[in-house]
């Protein structure tokens, strides 16, 4: 089974939109939770143009001690960013290689070049107690490094995934991502994956074995206006192989 964790990004920029806490990020964290989800996500970024560092505190102390639902932060690892995360201490940090200014995710780690920084914050974070995490491409080398930094997981990005689904180059490009993942595997590195994931494509694509953990944000949100939450969160953890869970919705 693999474990559905919930982006709230979109929930915070739809209240940054107006000015108010509305809608209020801590109470549908609340929400998802009730409603079985296994985990929460938040990419804190440095002009906070959705989640803020005062999000990312409020949901902290939501999860302190709550060994049921795991908690993420993921983000570019400015110092101003590991210092949020080690006061919150969440379960996971997943380390993404974002310019300020960029729009949305877009690429993993080039480890052929950032492994030795890469290496020192994974070091930084195992010994706060935090489980590190590395966002990457599904590029067999860049595997292969992950496995000398000292991460516990990958997070496979799976943009490419998502844009090949329902093509004639799904299945070749779903290849890579299963090629990936048994390198992984065979490194002992633990498997997340996340972007563009939604109700969907997500099924065929745990069809890659080992994948832990999917973190998905805003392909949710949108089909959460559409069909409403509890459908959405329960045909979600249906997929993710959680249908006794999901039946008590």
């Amino acid at each position: 089974m693999t474990q559905l964790s919930v982006n709230l990004n979109k929930i915070a920029l739809l209240r940054n939109s107006r000015g108010r806490n509305y809608p209020n990020v801590v109470e549908f964290a609340k929400r998802f939770i009730d409603l079985g989800v296994h985990g929460i996500t938040v990419h804190p970024r440095q002009d906070e143009r959705h989640i803020t560092i005062q999000d990312t505190i409020d949901l902290g102390q939501l999860l302190a001690g709550n060994n049921e639902v795991e908690f993420n932060v993921e983000g570019y690892p400015s110092e101003q960013f590991l210092s949020l995360v080690e006061k919150v201490r969440p379960t996971q940090c997943t380390l993404v290689p974002d310019a300020p200014d960029q729009l949305t995710s877009d690429h993993g780690w080039d480890l052929s070049i950032h492994k030795k920084t890469v290496t020192d914050i994974c070091t930084r974070l195992s010994a706060a107690g935090i489980r590190p995490a590395i966002f990457l491409d599904p590029e067999i080398e860049d595997v292969k490094l992950a496995a000398q930094t000292g991460t516990c997981r990958i997070e496979l990005y799976t943009e490419a995934y998502a844009a090949a689904y329902g093509t004639p180059q799904q299945e070749a490009v779903l290849a890579k991502y299963r090629s990936a993942a048994e390198e992984a595997q065979k490194l002992s590195l633990e498997l997340n994956a996340g972007h563009d994931l939604d109700l969907n494509n997500l099924q065929e694509f745990l069809s890659v074995k080992g994948i832990l953990e999917v973190s998905i944000g805003h392909a949710l949100m949108v089909e959460c206006i559409e069909q409403g939450i509890e459908s959405v969160v329960r045909q979600y953890l249906e997929i993710c192989g959680y249908s006794e869970t999901a039946g008590n919705l």
